[in-house]
This record gives C-alpha cells, sequence and structure tokens, in this order.
C-alpha cells in the first residue's frame, strides 16, 4: 500500500501532486448533440486553446483519460454507452456535464426517452450551464474543476469517496 492510499501523504506533497495534477489533464469528449460543436470550438480551435490551460484533448481512448465532457442530449438508449465509458476510465476521474441538456434534460426533459441528467448516471463534478453553452463556458468549467483539483484530497478520491474541497 503506498503513501496515497494510506491517507499518509504530507500536506506539501499533497499540494505539488494536485498542482501537477490540474495542470495535465486529459480530457475525452463525448460529444451527442448541438453541444459538441461549441465544445469542438473549445477543445480545437486556436481562438479558445484549451492548452493554455493543461488541458490535453483528444486521447485515443477513455482508458486514458482523467476527464470526461458529457454534451447534449442523453437519451436512455445512450445511458449504457456513457456507464461504459465512465467505467473504463481511471481512478482518479472527473466528469463534466455540458449544456442543459446533459445536465437536466433541456428543452427535452419531458419526452419519454431522455435521461433527466447525465447525474442520474455517473456522478458530475462540474455543470456547465446553456444551450448551447458558449465555448468560454466550457473554458471556465474547466478552471473550476482545476481549483477543486488542486484543493482535493488524494486519498479520498482514489479510493472513489466524494471531493471534500477544503
Amino acid at each position: 500500500m503506498g503513501l496515497v492510499e494510506s491517507g499518509k501523504l504530507p500536506k506539501p506533497l499533497t499540494s505539488l501532486l494536485n498542482l501537477s495534477r490540474k495542470y495535465s489533464i486529459w480530457a475525452y469528449q463525448w460529444g451527442l448533440a448541438c453541444c459538441a460543436i461549441e465544445m469542438g470550438a473549445a477543445l480545437a480551435s486556436p481562438r479558445y486553446d484549451v492548452m493554455r490551460l493543461g488541458v490535453i484533448p483528444f486521447p485515443a481512448s477513455p482508458r486514458q483519460a482523467d476527464l470526461v465532457i458529457i454534451s447534449g442530449t442523453v437519451t436512455d438508449k445512450m445511458a449504457p454507452a456513457v456507464l461504459r465509458l465512465y467505467e473504463q476510465m481511471p481512478d482518479p476521474k472527473y466528469v463534466i456535464s455540458m449544456g442543459s441538456c446533459a445536465n437536466c434534460g433541456g428543452p427535452y426533459w419531458d419526452s419519454y426517452s431522455v435521461t433527466k441528467g447525465v447525474d442520474q448516471i455517473i456522478p458530475v463534478d462540474v455543470y456547465v450551464p446553456g444551450c448551447p453553452p458558449r465555448p468560454e463556458a466550457l473554458l471556465e468549467g474547466i478552471v473550476l474543476l482545476q481549483e477543486r483539483i488542486q484543493n482535493e484530497d488524494m486519498a479520498a478520491r482514489w479510493k472513489g469517496e466524494p471531493i471534500v474541497v477544503a
């Protein structure tokens, strides 16, 4: 058992490791509808360069990702695929729900086939509101996630316990 799992990591070392983790996030994008266009603008265009924030987009698979960004309408038929994607990611893993459809079902909330928010399937760390949200809103969500990573207890996160922000 290592220092992280035992919870005996010194505070200065925890701060240093959290600082390095917050600036090296591999982001996997899961675009399901129109919000994916805005997500693509934030992740791939030179105007909203996310790599300056320390976010590396486009990993080869979910097994190499630290963060998944779910954007668009999550249908009941797509829910098992979203869960499988989340389960394939290594710990510690983070989720950003982008857009009102992913957050709560959006304008389709009363449809029989729409999941009323991705948080009913997987735990969400940051919600980015909007229909569709602007790329700047996604960048702000990423910065908020980085602040949480900087202040989190690593041992609790690796054990799958909820985040407690100091």
